[in-house]
């Protein structure tokens, strides 16, 4: 088939691209800047906004089937940006969809579109896990409108899922063990409350995997068409020791300073409006969606994907560590 994937250049979309590809799709890229990583597998490469309508029915045309990856994504910066990257994005990927007549959207959602503050998650499954409110940072609202969106537009003639995999890690991330790494080196990590709260996390390969075999069970009618889901390697652990074993694969010592969440809160709730009026690049070191999210247990049940189309976590997290660890030490890497 013609399937396109939006932010085929990120973490997840990269490993979405080499799993089409393997089962022999062709496949196209969408996206703000060019990639080597993709030229290397054969995607041909699309760029541009998603916020641009015209760019994204153009892109579209003669596609087959798409998954919508690309996001903003983060803990900080302004309303509208998110706004206009996840929902004005997804509402014109699903303009386009329809004017081309594409029958098949796999959905790149986010647990914390159940986020609400201080609220535990503890083994809580689609069905008894409410839409979060309150929020304190525009990732998880605008990502809440989004999946609420490409849901309502499942019907007859246009078969929707949202997955929601939660801290997606592994091999090729440019993202989350660098900082941590980075951090600690630098003495600047600390657990709030002792980092002993669960949480789940999500290795790239099933990451990946999960939105394979969504894609192969979704069409009109579905079990799965519709509906979101949480995706995880099923094994949930405390964030310290989550933290712990990252910095190991990459050879940092561990982490063992401890704030509690009421200085890390208020921490937050004091930089956030400086990093505003002083207009300072980057992210603030502690935000309070940050403080909430790090503080407090988050771990889902997965069964009912594996039930709808058959996800089941192939690798394991000690096996996912391993290959962590080759890859951040192998010489070939990119600095």
């Amino acid at each position: 088939m013609k399937v396109l994937v939006t932010g085929g250049a990120g973490f997840l979309g990269q490993a979405l691209c080499a799993g089409l590809v393997a089962q022999g799709h062709e496949v196209t890229s969408f996206q703000r800047s060019h990639s080597t990583a993709l030229d290397a597998m054969g995607v041909r490469q699309v760029r541009g906004d998603l916020a641009d309508a015209a760019a994204v029915t153009a892109a579209f045309a003669g596609q087959q089937a798409i998954f919508h990856n690309a996001a903003k994504a983060g803990a900080w910066g302004s309303y509208d940006s998110y706004f206009q990257a996840n929902v004005v994005g997804t509402r014109n990927v699903l303009a386009a969809m329809r004017q081309h007549g594409i029958p098949t959207l796999v959905y790149t959602s986010t647990p914390s579109v159940t986020h609400s503050g201080r609220t535990p998650v503890e083994g809580g499954n689609e069905a008894d896990t409410p839409y979060g409110h309150g929020f304190k940072a525009p990732y998880p609202a605008t990502k809440l409108v989004a999946e609420r969106e490409v849901l309502a537009a499942n019907d007859a003639t246009l078969a929707t899922v949202a997955l929601r995999p939660r801290l997606i890690w592994g091999p090729g991330d440019t993202q989350l063990l660098p900082r941590l790494a980075e951090r600690a080196r630098a003495g600047r990590l600390r657990f709030i409350d002792g980092g002993h709260n669960r949480m789940d996390t999500t290795y790239i390969d099933n990451a990946a995997q999960a939105h394979l075999d969504a894609f192969a069970a979704l069409r009109p009618g579905a079990a799965c068409a519709g509906r979101a889901y949480f995706i995880s390697n099923g094994e949930p652990r405390p964030v310290r020791q989550i933290v712990n074993d990252m910095l190991a694969a990459a050879g940092v010592p561990p982490v063992t300073g401890e704030v509690p969440y009421a200085v890390a809160y208020a921490a937050g709730a004091l930089l956030e409006p400086v990093w505003k009026l002083l207009r300072l690049g980057g992210e603030p070191p502690m935000t309070r969606f940050l403080a909430e999210q790090l503080s407090t247990p988050h771990w889902y049940d997965i069964s009912a994907a594996a039930r709808d189309f058959g996800y089941l976590p192939r690798v394991s997290t000690a096996e996912g560590l391993q290959r962590l660890a080759r890859w951040w030490h192998d010489p070939a890497r990119p600095a």
